[in-house]
Formats: C-alpha cells, sequence, structure tokens
C-alpha cells in the first residue's frame, strides 16, 4: 500500500456528518439542549444530521468497491459547535471551526474510532487522508471596536504593528520589526495585539482552544474580516474566524507539532491542507518538509500533501504559483475542475480548446508536467457545488438523462487524464444539489432535510430522501470500472499526454497517453456534442492495431500508419489500447 506514488490514487472525499450515522448516541456530542447548544438538527443543512467515523468504517466495503483508494476525510477535530449571529446561526458539522485540534469531536466520535477508521482502511489497502486547518481556528476572540460596521478589515498601512487604535494612537510593540522578521527574538517584542482592534476573549471561552497556547490573542492577526482581497486576504479573519499569525515562529512550530502528532499516533497517509493560499508562503516551506520528515520516520515514503487554492477561474499560474513559491508539493486542480466541467457542457459553447491547453500549462508547475502528475483532480466539491449543478446552468434545457450522459462523461475524463482523481461522496449516486456551501453536502443515509431533497437524482428512481448506497447506480458502475481500468493501466496513472484533437465547439476531444515503462500508446477519445462523430485521429505510426479497454469500441486496426479513424456516439468515450 505505501509503496504507491500519489499519481496510482483514487481519491474518494467524504463529510463524515452526512455519510453514515453509526452511532446515534453520539448525534449530539455530549451536549444538552437545543440545536443552537448541541448543534445537531437532521432537518436543517446548516448543522449536524448524525454522520460519524463508525459509519464511515461501516461503508468502507463501499468505498473500496467504487475502485477508492485513498479515502480524504472532511476535518474532524473537536469543533465550536455554533457560532453565527442571532437569527443566522449554524453548526460546525464541515469540521472547520476546530477549537481542539488533538482530538476527535465527540459528534463524530473518538479518537479510538478514528484509530479504529485507519487500521480498518489499511487492513484493505486503502490509504486516509486528513483535511487540516492552519489558517485559523473557530470563532472566539471578539474585539471592542467596531461592532456594528461588523468588524471591517484594518491595514497594516492605516493601523501599524507600532500604535494602538491608528497611526495617531500611543506607541506599542517597541522595537518589533514587522512579521516579515521571523524570528523568536522579533515577535517576542509583539506584546500587546490591540493594534487595529482590541481583541477580547469571552470569559466562558477563556481555555477553550487546545493546544493552550492558542488561548493567547498574541498569536492572532485580529484585524477584523477579509474582504477577499489583497492583504486582508492573508491577515484577514474568515467571516470571523480567529485569523492566526503564521507568520509567529511560536505558530509555526505549534501547528507542525499539532499535525505532526496525528501522523505519530494515527500513521495517516497525507494531508489535504484547508485554505492554503490564506497562509504565508514561508509557513509552508517550513512545515511541509517537517510533516514529510515525521512520515518517512513512521515509514510512509510517499505522504501526499496537497493544498486548497480556491478559484473559480481557469487560473494554472495561480495554483502552479503555490508549489514554486510556498513548495507545496501539489494542489486541487481547480483548472481541471473548470475545463472538464466546461467542456462536459457546464459553458454553453462546450468547446474543448481550454482543456486542451490544460497540459502545456502544466509545465508551470514545480517539477513541471511530472509534478502535475500528482494534482488531486475534481469535477466538484464542497464549497463550489456538484458537477452537474454546473452542467444544468450551461445546459438549462437538458433533461435528467442527458444531463446522466454528460456527467459519465466527465467522470471518464476524470479517470482517465492526468491527475489524482478525486470523487465527491454521493457524485457516484447522482447527487446534484441547489449550488455551492450547505447546498451540496446531502446525506448519504436517510435525509430529514427537505431542502437538500427536493430534486430527483440522476439515473435513479430512488426518492431523494432515501438512503444511497446503491452499487448498481451506473455512475457507480462506471466510476468502479474505470478506477479498476486505470490502477491496471500504468498509461492511465503516470503517463504523458499528447493532445490529438479539440476543438472551440463541442464534439472531438483525444489525447495520447504513454506506458512510461514501454512507451504503448493509449488512446482517449471523447464526443463532448449530443451527435455522432466520426474523424481521424493521428497516433504513433507503431500503432498498428487497437484493443478496447472501455467505453465505445475501438477500431482494430490504423487506418494508415500514424492515422485512425474513430467513430463515438453522442456524449460517448473510448479507451483504446495500441498493440504494435
Amino acid at each position: 500500500m505505501r509503496a504507491r506514488t500519489p499519481e496510482q490514487e483514487v481519491i474518494y472525499f467524504v463529510l463524515p456528518d452526512r455519510f453514515e450515522n453509526g452511532d446515534t448516541s453520539n448525534d449530539t456530542g455530549g451536549l444538552k439542549g437545543g440545536k443552537l447548544q448541541t448543534g445537531f438538527d437532521p432537518t436543517d443543512k446548516a448543522f449536524y444530521h448524525g454522520g460519524d467515523l463508525k459509519g464511515l468504517n461501516a461503508r468502507l466495503g463501499y468505498i473500496q468497491g467504487l475502485g477508492a483508494s485513498a479515502i480524504w476525510v472532511g476535518p474532524i477535530f473537536k469543533n465550536k459547535p455554533v457560532q453565527g449571529p442571532k437569527g443566522n446561526e449554524s453548526a460546525g458539522y464541515h469540521g472547520y471551526w476546530i477549537t481542539d485540534f488533538t482530538q476527535v469531536d465527540p459528534h463524530f466520535g473518538t479518537n479510538e474510532d478514528f484509530k479504529a477508521l485507519v487500521e480498518a482502511a489499511h487492513a484493505r489497502g486503502m490509504k486516509v487522508y486528513m483535511d487540516i486547518i492552519v489558517n485559523h481556528t473557530a470563532d472566539v476572540i471578539q474585539y471592542k471596536e467596531g461592532v456594528s460596521q461588523g468588524y471591517p478589515y484594518r491595514s497594516k498601512a492605516d493601523y501599524p504593528f507600532s500604535t494602538r487604535g491608528g497611526v495617531k494612537g500611543p506607541a506599542i510593540n517597541p522595537g518589533f520589526l514587522g512579521e516579515t522578521v521571523q524570528t523568536a527574538e522579533n515577535w517576542a517584542k509583539l506584546t500587546d495585539p490591540s493594534f487595529a482592534y482590541t481583541p477580547v476573549v469571552p470569559k466562558a471561552e477563556e481555555d477553550v482552544k487546545v493546544p493552550a497556547w492558542l488561548n493567547d490573542p498574541i498569536y492572532y492577526h485580529n484585524r477584523g474580516n477579509t474582504d477577499w482581497k489583497g492583504e486582508s486576504a492573508q491577515y484577514g479573519d474568515f467571516v470571523g474566524l480567529d485569523d492566526l499569525a503564521t507568520e509567529n515562529p511560536r505558530v509555526v512550530d505549534g501547528m507542525i507539532d499539532i499535525y505532526g502528532s496525528w501522523i505519530d499516533r494515527f500513521g495517516i497517509d497525507g494531508f489535504r491542507i484547508d485554505t492554503a493560499r490564506h497562509v504565508n508562503a514561508e509557513l509552508w516551506r517550513k512545515f511541509v518538509p517537517a510533516m514529510l520528515e515525521r512520515a518517512k520516520a513512521k515509514g510512509i515514503n510517499n505522504f501526499h500533501i496537497f493544498g486548497e487554492v480556491a478559484t473559480g477561474d481557469y487560473d494554472p499560474a495561480l495554483l502552479a504559483s503555490w508549489t514554486r513559491n510556498a513548495g507545496l508539493p501539489g494542489v486541487l486542480d481547480f483548472a481541471f475542475m473548470r475545463a472538464v466541467d466546461d467542456a462536459a457542457g457546464g459553458a454553453k459553447d462546450g468547446g474543448t480548446e481550454t482543456l486542451a491547453r490544460l497540459f502545456d500549462d502544466d509545465a508551470l508547475y514545480a517539477g513541471g508536467k511530472a509534478g502535475a502528475m500528482q494534482l488531486p483532480t475534481f469535477l466538484g466539491n464542497h464549497d463550489a457545488g456538484r458537477l452537474p449543478m454546473f452542467l444544468k446552468l450551461g445546459q438549462p434545457l437538458a433533461s435528467n438523462d442527458e444531463l446522466l450522459k454528460r456527467s459519465m462523461l466527465a467522470h471518464a475524463m476524470l479517470l482517465t487524464l492526468r491527475g489524482v482523481p478525486t470523487i465527491y461522496y454521493g457524485d457516484e449516486q447522482g447527487f446534484v444539489g441547489h449550488g455551492g456551501d450547505q447546498w451540496s453536502r446531502q446525506d448519504m443515509f436517510v435525509s430529514k432535510d427537505l431542502r437538500l431533497t427536493d430534486e430527483p437524482l440522476l439515473g435513479t428512481t430512488r426518492a431523494p430522501d432515501a438512503e444511497h448506497f446503491d452499487p448498481e447506480h451506473p455512475l457507480y458502475r462506471l466510476i468502479a470500472q474505470l478506477a479498476t481500468l486505470r490502477r491496471q493501466t500504468p498509461a492511465l496513472t503516470g503517463g504523458i499526454t499528447t493532445v490529438r484533437a479539440a476543438s472551440d465547439k463541442p464534439g472531438l476531444f483525444a489525447v495520447s497517453r504513454f506506458d512510461p515503462a514501454t512507451g504503448n500508446e493509449v488512446l482517449l477519445a471523447y464526443n463532448t456534442s449530443t451527435e455522432a462523430v466520426a474523424g481521424n485521429l493521428a497516433v504513433e505510426p507503431k500503432s498498428a492495431q487497437f484493443q478496447t479497454l472501455a467505453g465505445s469500441t475501438c477500431p482494430v486496426k490504423a487506418t494508415a500508419p500514424g492515422s485512425v479513424t474513430i467513430t463515438l456516439p453522442p456524449l460517448g468515450f473510448a479507451v483504446c489500447a495500441a498493440q504494435p
């Protein structure tokens, strides 16, 4: 298992709260009271629904049957159960509002339950990746000023570290040379955190964070809420979430200790890093090598680390900059998502020129095209929304049957093109959703949430509020088939890519990938149009005959040395292995 490199995996991403409820006794997390105290309300998409680690463990066979070899588990750390302004509260069911970085949230179970999950997965030859957060903690710190304005961001220029409450305020923190001088000696001179706002910790929450050093406001930026632009993207609070001063060596060392401990205690196989682009690059250049070293000490030589550099645009330059400037080994491939989703129908023109460009742009990443092989690729997620939702936006008149076929085509691309295919839980059961965030986090188990179950699913007649673990679903079967094929075909896990056909309109898109050891060609052809297509594709002159591996029937022989004629049905695909 641990001999497998990242690009040899197929990842299944799951939010434990929405997957399976294996222990109803922990639904309220051991808390008393109503939903605003316990965070539990299975009828409300903004609150805990009851899924947990025991439930996830019980469904490992279902995930493995899908062809997944690694499980990316949404954050499981103890969270602040409920936060938000009065009348607009929500719960930490998603796991991104951490108070205790050392233990599992009681809504999900215990540390022992997580240990059991990792051991059970490893026994099946499956890896476990943790979703981690370094950028922020739960919203605990409040500010004396700016309540009525909602704590707008206060910049370093207008509110420098050297004065309290603005440039004309009294002098504080004498000798502090700014956050770019990242030495313990310099940061010891920052003793007053009230340069922008005056931080206040409610008495009831003075000791809520673990480890204990996290309770001191001196380790936070305390500049108010980010507006997602410029300086505030790194120094601002995410809608109130306490933004850590990740330039401080004490914070860096503390985060290395926290997450190194999870490697030491549980032998996990990788990290997905939340909000990576909102942390200074210098931290990652220390954190990543420390984690890889910690993993190697446990015999985990292929520890997979990838960061979230979220963007809604096709922007590989942005993604690649974090592999070069911050030293992240990989990032979630939002460019792939945008290119494939648009090609499969998410864009009205349905052209494949952007998708064709993707492989040239791989040269931007650290390690070039080889480095791009370990980028997790995906079609939708818990923040942006699910693939069928994007397809419906691009094809508003499409029937559910057409949307299913488009989804199957996109999954065929996901599982045969370069990168590490990442399946978002429920996509294999035809979940659709009305949008991103809370609207894309449906229950796999029997649901009581009317807002998440008010639309038909793709590829099934099952009621939306029923249980959804059907191994006969057409998407499940397709993903399982192609995931198995991928593992058995070295060209699909590690082969370089040569584009054979692309267009600015829907139609034939094709690439060849090559076995790294033998050089044998695998031709991948996809039809993004609703009409049948036929055309000649360039291939290697030595590729004389072809074997059908998946999809539509491949031509038996090349039409001429260096050319083959391919025919595909509407929204069809073919995987053709050349036989010299």
